[in-house]
């Protein structure tokens, strides 16, 4: 965690995210009592979009006080981008990922309760961050934004909020979201285990919902992330992800919509769908029992039997890889599909 700290140090005492030419200025406030620790952080995205610059300052001023979670830091980047895709370009995502390190690192944040929320173009960009980095969340509430061509299926371990106004019809955006609602339960009805969600479209209301969104500060508030889930949904976006959860993918066979479902019971991992030649499994003594033996099948072909072993230097690996904590693991299994 020290060396972490130490390369996120200009992320806290700069307020902003760098790379290249791309600059994300940042703000956060505490509201937590003095030396508090185990906090959760709320990744709060403005909205604006296509529009001039001057109107996306306005709209980030505005993000910063429109929420007050407790116990918890409310963090609103700025997006380095004036265009209506702004919070979710694919080069971002690495942004969101070294925030929450900092937070980690300097906020005394707790990984496993960070929270991702955003309204308009915010919103927009919480339909896709929520589903590509959807092990990264403990929740996320989308308000008032467009869906597009987002897949949810990714979103099987990642309680989703959907708000719009019933009067919203820009875009389409009523519509859609309803729609968007219906698909998260029907994905829980025929998986009632995952896909926890809930959905509002807001009688009597417009593109503003007069903050009666502000509920999902609370109802996001009750999760914390599990970052072993026992079942895994993981199919590509827009922005390709070589790790999600315990799996890893080979990084030159990614592509969107590509998709991957497994299972952990016991001391078997079953694979029920594997669109790559490979996979590497990363495991720890909280998902099963390391003293034992690991089974991997699939399509009731065994692909593994044997000891997975503990390694000092895969620890360390998956610590400088992953930069997370929680995916910090001591052994793993690479397996071949074909």
């Amino acid at each position: 965690m020290d060396s972490i700290r130490v390369a996120t140090d200009d992320v806290f005492t700069k307020k902003e995210v760098r790379s290249g030419d791309l600059v994300m200025p940042l703000a956060w406030t505490v509201y937590a009592p003095e030396g508090a620790d185990d906090l959760a952080l709320y990744i709060s995205l403005h909205g604006g979009g296509g529009a001039p610059a001057q109107l996306n300052d306005g709209q980030w001023r505005n993000q910063q006080v429109l929420y007050r979670p407790q116990n918890a830091v409310y963090l609103c980047p700025r997006a380095p981008f004036n265009t209506w895709d702004l919070h979710f370009k694919p080069e971002l995502d690495e942004f969101y990922h070294r925030i929450i390190m900092m937070a980690v690192s300097h906020l005394h944040v707790n990984p496993n309760k960070v929270y991702i929320m955003g309204y308009s173009a915010g919103g927009d960009g919480v339909w896709r961050l929520g589903p590509r980095m959807a092990d990264t969340w403990a929740a996320a509430s989308m308000m008032a934004g467009h869906p597009g061509d987002v897949s949810l299926v990714s979103l099987r371990n990642t309680p989703f909020m959907i708000w719009c106004g019933a009067n919203d019809a820009a875009y389409n955006r009523n519509a859609e979201c309803a729609e968007r609602i219906a698909q998260m339960d029907s994905l829980h009805r025929a998986d009632p285990e995952g896909y926890t969600f809930e959905g509002h479209i807001v009688p009597d209301k417009g593109h503003w919902m007069d903050r009666v969104d502000t509920a999902a500060v609370t109802w996001m508030a009750q999760y914390t992330r599990n970052p072993y889930p026992r079942r895994i949904v993981w199919q590509q976006g827009d922005a390709l992800h070589e790790h999600f959860y315990w799996l890893s993918a080979p990084a030159d066979e990614l592509a969107k919509g590509k998709e991957v479902r497994a299972e952990l019971e016991g001391n078997t991992i079953r694979i029920t769908r594997c669109d790559y030649s490979s996979l590497t499994l990363s495991l720890s003594d909280a998902m099963l029992d390391l003293d034992q033996p690991v089974r991997v099948v699939c399509q009731d072909k065994t692909l593994y039997e044997g000891r997975a072993e503990r390694r000092a230097s895969t620890l360390r690996h998956t610590l400088s890889t992953r930069g997370d904590p929680a995916y910090c693991f001591p052994a793993q299994i690479h397996v071949r599909l074909r």
